[in-house]
C-alpha cells in the first residue's frame, strides 16, 4: 500500500487539500479544512463525554456529515464505533447494545422519536448513555477544543463493529481493524482506478460497510468529493447526478432501474464514468439495459462484511464479463475451494475462499463461529462460485439461505425465530423470491397450531413490533405442513420452487 496512513481517523489526510470540497450535503459544501476542524471538535467532545480506549460507541443516524464526524472522532479516541441501521427497533438495538457491551449511543433525534423514546427512557431500556443528535448537541460539540490527537497505537486494533446475522438468527459483530478498512480503501482505489478529481455520490446507507468503505472512506482517502444523499429518492438522485457532475455512482441493482427509466425519458449522465453495482447479484437484464439504454459504464463487484467488504470488481479499463463479479482485488487471494479447502480446477463449482489483509479479525465474543468462518487461513464466504481461465469469478448460488432485499442482508433464521415466538405458530420457514424492484423479497410459510386461526395482518403486526421494516415478509402463506427430508430438515429449495439437489 503506497500510503503511510494506517488509521481510519486520519484517512482523509492522505491527500489533504484544505480548500477543496470534501463533502456536499443539501446546499452545504464542506471543505477538507472544515471537515478536519469538525472531526477534531467531535474527537475532543467525545473524550469529554467519557469515551476512551476500547469503549463501544453505537451510532444510529441516517446519511449525513454527522456520521463522518462521530465515526472518525470515536476511533481517534481508540474506541470502537458500532454503526447501526436507523430502521432497527428498540428490541434489536437492545440486543446489539448488550452483545457489544456498548457504553454510548449517539442517535438522530428524529430516529429516537420514531422509536417512541426520549434520551432517558432509551437509556434505561438499553443500559447505556444516550445522546440525541440535534442542534443543541452539535453546538456543544463545535464549542469543544480542537486538539489534534489519535490515541491508536497499533493499526491492528479494532476500529469498527458491524453487525451481520448468522444461521442461528442472532446478529454477530464483525470485528474490523483500522488496517482492514484502510487497506480495503486502498484496494478499492486500485480496482476502480478512482482519482483525486472524482466526485462520488453516496446514496447507499452509510451504516452499511459497502457505503462506508467504498463510498465515504474511498473519496476522502483520494482527496476527492462525495455528495451525500439522505435516502434514495429518484428525483433527488437524478438531479444530484446532474447538478454535482457526479463521476462515480455506487448503487444496488434496483437503483439502476431508475436510471434506465430516466434514460427512456432522454435524461443521461455524461459525466458519470463509473457506475458500480454491489450489495446484490446484478441481473443480466439490468446490466445490458444499463449499457444499451442508459449508456452507463456499469461495473459489477462483490463483497461481504467479513472482508471490509470489497473483494472483486470487473476492471474499469479491462475486460468486463457479463454475469461475473470480476477479478479478486490486488492483495487478496481468492480460490474456489473443495471439501478440504483445496483449490478446484477451472470451471468447477466450490466455495469461494478469500485470504488477505482486508479479512476481519473475527466475530466478537464468538470464537466457535470465527473458527468456522476462517479455516486454514481462508475466509469461507458461504457462496458457491466458479472461475474461468482468466480467473474471473462467477457466483453460482448462495451456500447459505441469506436473502438480499434492496442491498440489505436478511437472514431467514432471525425472522423464523420471531415467528416461533408467536403463540399461534407451530412451524415456520422463510425464503426469498425474485423481486424486480428490490432484488429479492421475503416470503414466510407458516404452520399454525391445531385449532388456531390467524390473519396476515396479525402476523405482520407481530413482526413489525420486533423487526426492521426491510425484514418483513412481502408475502405470507399459511400451509398445513412444511416439506422436510428424512432427517427432518426443511426443504427450502422446494419452497422456492426449485428442485432439490
Amino acid at each position: 500500500m503506497e500510503s503511510n496512513i494506517s488509521t481510519v481517523g486520519q484517512l482523509y489526510k492522505n491527500q489533504f487539500t484544505p480548500d477543496k470540497t470534501a463533502v456536499i450535503f443539501n446546499d452545504e459544501h464542506i471543505t477538507y479544512a472544515q471537515l478536519d476542524d469538525r472531526v477534531r471538535a467531535f474527537a475532543n467532545f467525545l473524550k469529554a463525554k467519557g469515551v476512551t480506549r476500547g469503549d463501544k460507541v453505537m451510532l444510529d443516524t441516517g446519511n449525513s456529515p454527522d456520521f463522518i464526524y462521530i465515526y472518525f472522532g470515536t476511533v481517534r479516541n481508540a474506541a470502537v464505533i458500532v454503526p447501526v441501521n436507523p430502521m432497527l427497533t428498540p428490541t434489536e438495538l437492545a440486543y446489539i447494545a448488550s452483545d457489544s457491551g456498548s457504553k454510548f449511543l449517539f442517535i438522530k433525534e428524529d430516529v429516537m422519536q420514531k422509536l417512541g423514546h426520549t434520551e432517558d427512557t432509551l437509556s434505561e431500556k438499553l443500559g447505556l448513555a444516550v445522546f440525541a443528535l440535534n442542534d443543541k448537541l452539535m453546538a456543544e460539540a463545535m464549542a469543544s477544543p480542537r486538539d489534534d490527537f489519535d490515541m491508536i497505537k497499533d493499526n491492528q486494533d479494532i476500529s469498527t463493529f458491524l453487525y451481520t446475522s448468522g444461521t442461528t438468527g442472532h446478529p454477530k459483530a464483525v470485528m474490523l481493524t483500522h488496517y482492514n478498512l484502510v487497506y480495503n480503501t486502498w484496494q478499492n482505489k486500485m480496482a476502480l482506478e478512482a482519482v483525486h478529481e472524482d466526485i462520488f455520490m453516496c446514496v447507499l446507507p452509510m451504516f452499511h460497510v459497502f457505503a462506508c468503505t467504498a463510498n465515504i472512506m474511498l473519496p476522502l482517502f483520494l482527496g476527492a468529493t462525495v455528495a451525500i444523499i439522505e435516502t434514495f429518492q429518484p428525483k433527488a438522485v437524478i438531479s444530484g447526478l446532474l447538478e454535482n457532475n457526479i463521476t462515480v455512482f455506487l448503487g444496488v441493482p434496483a437503483m439502476y432501474m431508475v436510471l434506465i427509466e430516466a434514460a427512456k425519458n432522454n435524461i443521461f449522465f455524461p459525466k458519470l464514468r463509473l457506475a458500480i453495482s454491489g450489495g446484490a447479484p446484478l441481473p443480466l437484464d439490468i446490466y445490458y439495459k444499463s449499457q444499451d439504454i442508459a449508456h452507463l459504464p456499469i461495473i459489477e463487484g462483490y463483497g461481504l462484511t467479513e472482508a471490509s467488504p470489497s473483494s472483486a470488481f470487473n476492471p474499469p479499463s479491462g475486460v468486463h464479463k457479463a454475469g461475473s463479479i470480476g477479478l479478486a482485488l490486488v492483495g487478496l487471494d481468492a480460490i474456489i475451494g473443495g471439501e478440504n479447502d483445496e483449490e478446484l480446477p477451472i470451471g468447477e463449482v466450490g466455495e469461494l475462499l478469500l485470504r488477505g489483509d482486508n479479512v476481519m479479525k473475527g466475530y466478537y465474543n464468538k470464537p466457535e463461529e470465527t473458527a468456522l468462518a476462517i479455516q486454514n487461513g481462508w475466509l469461507h464466504t458461504g457462496d458457491l462460485a466458479k472461475m474461468d481461465e482468466d480467473r474471473y469469478i462467477y457466483i453460482v448460488d448462495r451456500k447459505k439461505d441469506m436473502i438480499i432485499v434492496a442491498g440489505l442482508n436478511v437472514y431467514p433464521r432471525e425472522i423464523e425465530e420471531v415467528l416461533f415466538e408467536h403463540p399461534k405458530v407451530r412451524d415456520a420457514a422463510v425464503v426469498g423470491e425474485d423481486d424486480k424492484l428490490r432484488g429479492e423479497s421475503v416470503v414466510a410459510y407458516i404452520v399454525l397450531k391445531e385449532g388456531e386461526d390467524a390473519y396476515h395482518k396479525e402476523i405482520l403486526r407481530w413482526l413489525r413490533e420486533r423487526l426492521a421494516s426491510y425484514k418483513l415478509p412481502r408475502r405470507i402463506e399459511f400451509v398445513e405442513a412444511l416439506p422436510r427430508n428424512s432427517s427432518g430438515k426443511i426443504l427450502k429449495r422446494v419452497l422456492r420452487g426449485e428442485e432439490e439437489d
